[in-house]
């Protein structure tokens, strides 16, 4: 952050403003490519969520942060959060607490919130761990001493887990923040379990669009049915042979923004 700011790539100069919203959490980054090709259409914005500093992470430091930046670069303008996975879950938490600011929501590759999703999750990860995978996983954690580089590396090795037939490794990922992840996620679980979460969505009464690949770790059915009791309005859209970055998959990543580029058009207008 830069006096208070959060640190943001720009794309487009005309046409609503579209905020991007990265995992992780703490994958600072990822959303570049999503950026590039909605600058055609939209102002597009994509903030890198604030690294751990002397406090803890929350997301409520998370959706503090974000409402900061939107006052700041819209001016009153309502905005429409593209969200990846933690940043779907963020784009949520942001939409609950003020969303007369938000005019829709795409949840892409959205993350879990309920134990039975991430149960599942967990058990998809590990049935796909190849034992190449593992190898690297543990060279990684044996020779890579700072955390945050070490986050980084992770994820990409872990790629072939995520994705099902990406045409590229390279998740244009800037940099990790590993403390500020476990913190945040840690404190995302603990709201579900004390029932904050999804509870508060019941509020949300813009258009939410869920994109998700059935190849994906993070289970989609479960996730958008555990999701539908509060957001009824939920539109989903699964891709088959895609995993959890669309925007990779070979033969899918047209087919992606085509679908996201048009129902932001017609639902912004």
């Amino acid at each position: 952050m830069d006096d208070g700011v959060l640190f943001c790539r720009r794309y487009g100069a005309s046409g609503r403003r579209v905020v991007l919203l990265h995992g992780g959490p703490g994958a600072v980054g990822t959303m570049a490519p999503v950026g590039r090709r909605l600058g055609s259409s939209f102002r597009v914005l994509e903030p890198w969520q604030r690294k751990r500093g002397a406090e803890r992470m929350t997301v409520a430091k998370h959706v503090a942060d974000l409402r900061e930046f939107v006052e700041a670069e819209c001016g009153g303008e309502k905005v429409w959060l593209v969200g990846s996975s933690w940043g779907a879950m963020l784009g949520l938490a942001f939409a609950a607490g003020f969303g007369e600011m938000v005019g829709g929501i795409v949840l892409v590759g959205c993350g879990t919130f309920d134990r039975a999703s991430r149960k599942r999750m967990h058990e998809l990860i590990e049935d796909r761990m190849t034992e190449a995978v593992r190898q690297r996983v543990a060279e990684i954690k044996r020779e890579v001493t700072d955390e945050d580089e070490r986050l980084k590396l992770t994820g990409e090795a872990i790629l072939p887990v995520y994705a099902h037939d990406p045409v590229t490794t390279d998740l244009e990922i800037d940099h990790c923040d590993a403390t500020g992840h476990v913190e945040t996620w840690s404190d995302m679980v603990r709201l579900q379990e004390a029932g904050t979460y999804p509870k508060a969505f019941e509020g949300i009464r813009c258009p939410v669009l869920m994109l998700h690949g059935s190849e994906d770790v993070h289970p989609g059915g479960m996730i958008r049915d555990s999701l539908l009791g509060v957001l009824p309005q939920i539109e989903y859209l699964e891709w088959k042979q895609c995993g959890h970055y669309p925007w990779i998959e070979r033969g899918l990543g047209d087919a992606f923004f085509s679908r996201l580029i048009g129902w932001l058009r017609n639902n912004a207008g």
